[in-house]
């Protein structure tokens, strides 16, 4: 069995819990092991929240889920301002760091993490899980 899904948002807080809870009941059907499934849901709050903070000039956003028994591929889609992709890049944050915790925990908890941004024409983070 195989669910896909592609939603498109407002650009609010509200959204971040609506498409976290929309992946766990799809993980929760496909019998995804719960710990994977966790991982995924902070992966994609993470991520979501980015767009939220972050994607200044953008109205909505777009989350496409594709969900199967073996895996779970996510992408997060805005067409907001973009962001320096190389300083997102950093290994790790600062210890002291209040921020810029988000796509550190996206890498650690998700794999084929890739991003793409450009001034002007906006932000897409893509990563998946596959499932034991």
């Amino acid at each position: 069995m195989r669910m896909s899904v592609r939603l498109n948002l407002p650009r609010e807080v509200d959204s971040v819990p609506a498409v976290r809870r929309l992946l766990r009941c799809a993980l929760t059907n496909l019998r995804v092991d719960r710990q994977a499934g966790s991982d995924l849901e902070i992966a994609l709050t993470e991520a979501c929240a980015n767009v939220v903070k972050h994607a200044a000039g953008a109205e909505n956003f777009e989350v496409h889920l594709d969900v199967a028994e073996d895996r779970c591929s996510i992408d997060v889609v805005d067409q907001g301002a973009g962001f320096d992709i190389t300083a997102a890049s950093v290994a790790s944050p600062a210890s002291s760091s209040e921020r810029g915790r988000g796509l550190f925990l996206i890498r650690a908890l998700a794999e084929n993490v890739r991003m793409q941004s450009s001034a002007r024409t906006g932000s897409l983070i893509h990563f998946e899980k596959s499932f034991a």
